[in-house]
């Protein structure tokens, strides 16, 4: 879609506002070229000795009238205008932000940040000055050059206007060629800021660790070097639109030289009026807002076509992960993978191959397995981040694909490796699933994570803000606000991908008893309910668990446990038969046991 095609869109669903803009815009153009021809009367009349005293004035006062009219109508058509204009802005917007949380990883992994929010900021800014100023400005200079240029040749005088419109095809060439250079610098400019919006974004994000390294200076003369590559493109754009102003000017001036000449000798031959020259060389002045007018919309225009052309794709790209299930989750149901495998676009071998499970309500699974043995794909797979290349995932017998995204992911609570928090407070973080929260809910959510304690150091307890991504508080501690964050929402699957990794294992371990106690209260109310109060279990089913982790301690206590290695099962069952097995889990369990008993050895002695 071209940017041409956007703006008369928008401009036909609210062509209220541009319909009253352009009638004021109307009446300024007949009320402007309209002073002239009386200003040229009021000369000729006192050339001719009348007109004075009281009826010059009334005319005096005409004029006045006249140009506080002019004034109010400008203001009123720059309100109408404008409001219009800026609800472009905020439907763009809208659509972008809808679009982008739509997409799935993939899209994000071709895309920067940076790139992203100079989209929504710069480009759709461009889009919305063309949508705006240099649609009404189109309009308004192209009325008023054609009622000055009638009012010039027909009011005044045809040879005088024939003369006055000779340079013009010079000046509209040299605005074709200017356009080009301006619409190249002005898309040079626009990759230049979102390049270093990016530098920004990252650098920002990784301070910790260019401290750590020592690459501030490093850091700072990079960054001098985009900023001054995107101040660079700036200005040469900047350059260019300014040309515009000497070429209207070198034409206005031929065009008064030329209309002076001509017009004084056709006074001298008295087959024109001093007034009627006067009001002429007026009109010839009013050209000059056209003109300018003209070089502004050209600038505008070439500057919104470059915005587009960036945002247009991303607005226009196919979701990474279609939304095309029309069902609801049912409220349980066992989670079945079968024969599933997967492969990364930019990877030669399978990060899942054939790998088949089943999750009953109410039980739990543990995955375990080396670095990159496939065990967090599991989870995206489920999340739907991605879509396997061969088996199917189905819950209840039904593959997800046939539920709605929002649905399936809002039965799934998921713990990610690297959790985020929200610049808010920590109840609000703890709350993010479910706003309604009380604050008795939250603090139960935050004791079963074992956050609780350290709450309560804090000053201002719950109410303390943590910062932008929670950077005032530890890893751990991060962690375990995006874990009673999961344990307070109604979703009746957990997913904690390595979720205790930044915790130590006394930590560890109370979270995971908090976990188990919740899980045989939960059985223990299922199996005492009958009858209607069957139903009400039935409607707040027993939550199920995938924990994936590299501590064995955290799956120990797992109904089924299945080791991965390159992406298929190696080994399965509960912790004891898989100790029997002396297999992979055999001999990482006693490593990991060796390993606990001296770090316990050592702080004892500490």
């Amino acid at each position: 879609m071209s940017l041409l095609f956007l703006i008369a869109g928008f401009a036909g669903r609210h062509w209220r506002a541009y319909a009253s803009a352009g009638a004021m815009l109307v009446g300024i153009a007949v009320l402007t070229v309209w002073i002239p021809r009386r200003v040229g009367a009021i000369i000729d009349g006192l050339v001719a000795g009348r007109g004075a005293g009281p009826a010059l004035w009334q005319e005096l006062a005409i004029l006045v009238a006249m140009g506080v009219v002019i004034y109010f109508l400008r203001v009123g058509w720059r309100l109408r205008l404008f409001s219009a204009a800026f609800r472009l802005g905020v439907e763009l917007r809208t659509q972008l932000y809808r679009r982008l949380s739509l997409q799935g990883p993939p899209f994000f992994h071709r895309q920067r940040t940076g790139d992203l929010m100079a989209h929504a900021t710069n480009d759709v800014d461009a889009v919305e000055m063309a949508a705006g100023e240099a649609f009404l400005a189109a309009f308004d200079g192209t009325l008023t050059l054609v009622l000055v240029v009638a009012m010039m040749t027909l009011g005044v005088d045809w040879r005088l206007g024939l003369v006055a419109l000779l340079p013009f095809p010079l000046m509209a060439g040299a605005f074709y060629l200017i356009s080009r250079r301006v619409h190249e610098a002005w898309r040079r400019s626009l990759d230049r800021f979102s390049d270093l919006n990016g530098h920004v974004q990252e650098t920002v994000a990784a301070v910790r660790t260019l401290r750590a390294l020592g690459l501030e200076k490093r850091a700072g003369r990079d960054f001098a070097q985009r900023a001054q590559d995107a101040a660079q493109a700036g200005y040469d754009a900047q350059r260019w639109e300014s040309a515009y102003e000497p070429a209207v000017g070198l034409t206005l001036t031929a065009a008064t030289v030329l209309t002076l000449a001509l017009g004084g000798w056709l006074v001298w031959q008295d087959e024109l009026t001093i007034g009627m020259l006067t009001a002429f060389t007026m009109y010839l002045g009013q050209l000059i807002w056209p003109m300018f007018a003209a070089g502004w919309v050209f600038s505008l225009i070439e500057r919104g076509k470059a915005a587009w052309a960036r945002l247009d794709p991303v607005l226009r790209a196919p979701l990474s992960m279609a939304d095309e299930g029309t069902r609801a989750l049912p409220p349980s149901g066992t989670l079945r993978f079968d024969r599933v495998t997967f492969r990364y676009p930019a990877t030669e071998s399978e990060s899942v191959d054939d790998v088949g499970f089943e999750l009953a309500p109410g039980r739990t699974l543990g995955i375990v397995g080396p670095t990159g043995s496939g065990k967090s794909t599991l989870l995206h797979l489920l999340l739907r981040h991605y879509t396997p290349q061969a088996g199917t995932i189905a819950w209840d017998g039904v593959p997800v694909t046939e539920f709605r995204l929002e649905a399936l992911r809002g039965a799934l609570a998921w713990v990610p490796q690297e959790p985020f928090l929200f610049s808010a407070t920590i109840a609000d973080n703890v709350a993010l699933a479910r706003a309604d929260a009380t604050r008795d809910e939250i603090v139960s959510a935050a004791k079963m994570a074992d956050l609780h304690a350290d709450v309560l150091r804090f000053v201002h307890g719950y109410d303390t803000r943590v910062g932008e991504r929670g950077v005032t508080l530890s890893g751990g501690q991060r962690q375990r606000v995006a874990i009673a964050r999961a344990l307070l929402s109604d979703a009746p699957l957990l997913l904690l991908d390595d979720a205790l990794s930044a915790v130590d294992t006394g930590t560890e371990g109370r979270i995971l008893a908090h976990l188990r106690q919740a899980r045989v209260s939960a059985k223990g109310r299922s199996r005492a309910r009958t009858g209607p109060e069957a139903r009400s279990a039935e409607d707040s089913p027993m939550r199920s668990a995938i924990i994936v982790s590299h501590r064995l301690s955290a799956v120990a206590d797992a109904d089924e446990i299945v080791v991965l290695a390159h992406g298929r099962i190696v080994e399965r069952g509960d912790h004891e038969a898989l100790l029997r097995l002396s297999g992979w889990y055999a001999a990482q369990w006693r490593y990991q046991q060796l390993a606990r008993s001296l770090e316990a050895d050592a702080e004892a002695e500490a």
